[in-house]
């Protein structure tokens, strides 16, 4: 059976995460929230984040503010600011947020490396962080109808997707439950069970194999 990874980026929002929750609470499923540290300042996010918290969702850091790459950026002060801050930020509104995770920012999706820097490897070996990396990426931020047909075609192309959406009011997630509808039709199990090739690192240790990961680092 074909697997299927919910993965939510960006969030939370007061305007869709709830919806998003709602929906997934609903059909009894489990995601992963990558969350951003401009989303977890506020005290209605962070609420957010403990609701998914409490309903069995994954919390992933995605860094503190999504701007610039870890590997466009390899200084220290980088990394520092958007894996360590982020974890203290999270450890102060969230508490106990479960086993460490890091989503770093793609620049639209993209692999290479630009994901990685040393000095963020560094970081992840240091707080024990695993990482989640993704295999689709359907744009719902930019194609609000349309990415539910390109996530169908990416799952039924693959034995375990990691899908990317976005918990952001652009409308995109008003097609989630039609997307999830399909899902169930094509016999698809929603799981929290990552392929290997989507885990570079697992409680800080690098899983990938010293070429695979150069091509993903700058530094």
């Amino acid at each position: 059976m074909k697997k299927l990874n919910l993965t939510f980026d960006n969030g939370p929002t007061v305007e869709t995460t709830a919806m998003v929750l709602d929906e997934l609470l609903q059909r009894n499923l489990l995601a992963s929230f990558c969350v951003v540290g401009k989303q977890l300042e506020s005290a209605a996010g962070q609420d957010l984040a403990r609701r998914a918290l409490a309903e069995g969702h994954r919390i992933v850091n995605h860094s503190l503010t999504h701007g610039t790459a870890l590997g466009d950026d390899p200084s220290d002060a980088h990394a520092n600011a958007e894996v360590d801050q982020m974890h203290d930020l999270m450890q102060t509104s969230l508490g106990d947020w479960g086993a460490r995770w890091f989503r770093p920012f793609g620049r639209g999706g993209k692999i290479g490396p630009h994901l990685f820097s040393a000095a963020s490897v560094a970081r992840f070996a240091d707080l024990q962080y695993s990482v989640l990396l993704w295999n689709s990426v359907p744009r719902d931020w930019v194609d609000t109808q349309g990415w539910v047909e390109t996530a169908l075609k990416d799952i039924q192309q693959q034995n375990n997707t990691v899908l990317v959406l976005h918990d952001l009011p652009t409308g995109a997630m008003l097609n989630l439950p039609r997307f999830l509808d399909e899902v169930h039709k094509l016999d698809v199990q929603i799981t929290q069970e990552l392929p290997r090739d989507c885990v570079p690192f697992e409680h800080g240790k690098a899983i990938f194999d010293q070429a695979h990961l150069a091509r993903l680092t700058t530094g």
